[in-house]
């Protein structure tokens, strides 16, 4: 797999984080941080992060290659790897094609993509993909570290693990809502996954998974909602993230969807790390 991410990271916008978040995430014991919401190509944010601790490792999820060359994010990669050996992981994606202009099918700029990067000299074992089915899986796997599906279920972990096979990284996002109290837990939970029901990368997923129509539609069922965003106490909320280690997972990476993240990671980190 190369780069070791621990078996529990943190996800969120890169704008969440701060250097003191960062360093406080480290003493808690989280193994890595996730930057969501296509981080620029120039990479300046996990260096500051990287720069700010010692040993938790930053990985980019994802730098959206519709935005950024590749020959620019390879610079990147190179200039943060020479100065924080074997602590960056590139995460790439073609993100959602409802938010491109671009024609080409997302298959094919990711494989013209990949050639880049091997062409620019980043190594297969530095970078991961953003993948939801089978066959950018099996790319994830051939070309890269591994997979970092985002907004899936632990079955969908258990089928990704059956795709890749033994050896390459899997490593989910999971969205958690640190709240007993289920409608006011759900009404977090919905504001957050009731964007993606407009993107038909993941409907097509969740359908595959199982989930119905009437789940999908407005802003999602209770039961979509309960299983995209689990909540409860920490112990409960725990359960639902190591439900994907069981399932297959070597690393998930947590995104707290509270207003104040930050007495969640202190919680979660008590009984998952």
């Amino acid at each position: 797999m190369g780069i070791e991410l621990g078996r529990i990271g943190i996800w969120q916008h890169e704008s969440v984080f701060t250097p003191e978040i960062a360093r406080e995430l480290e003493e808690l014991g989280y193994g890595a941080i996730w930057l969501g919401g296509s981080p620029d190509g120039d990479l300046v944010k996990a260096e500051e992060l990287l720069d700010a601790t010692k040993t938790i490792k930053v990985a980019t999820g994802i730098v959206n290659i519709w935005k950024d060359d590749a020959a620019t994010v390879a610079e990147s990669y190179k200039r943060i790897e020479a100065k924080h050996p074997g602590r960056f992981l590139l995460g790439i994606g073609a993100g959602h094609r409802e938010h491109t202009a671009e024609f080409k099918k997302p298959y094919a700029a990711l494989v013209e993509y990949l050639d880049a990067l091997d062409a620019a000299g980043v190594p297969v074992e530095g970078r991961a993909l953003a993948a939801l089915g089978p066959k950018v899986i099996k790319l994830a796997g051939d070309r890269t570290a591994g997979a970092h599906p985002y907004l899936m279920t632990p079955e969908h972990t258990r089928q990704a693990r059956e795709f890749l096979g033994e050896g390459p990284l899997l490593a989910p996002e999971q969205k958690v809502v640190l709240e007993t109290d289920p409608a006011k837990a759900r009404e977090i939970g919905r504001g957050t996954v009731k964007f993606y029901l407009g993107l038909v990368n993941y409907t097509n997923s969740l359908r595959k998974l199982g989930f119905t129509d009437e789940d999908l539609a407005g802003e999602g069922s209770d039961k979509l909602v309960d299983a995209l965003a689990v909540h409860g106490d920490a112990e409960t909320v725990a359960r639902g993230v190591t439900a994907h280690i069981e399932a297959g997972a070597d690393h998930v990476n947590i995104q707290v969807l509270n207003s104040d993240p930050l007495p969640v990671y202190r919680a979660l980190a008590a009984v998952l790390l």
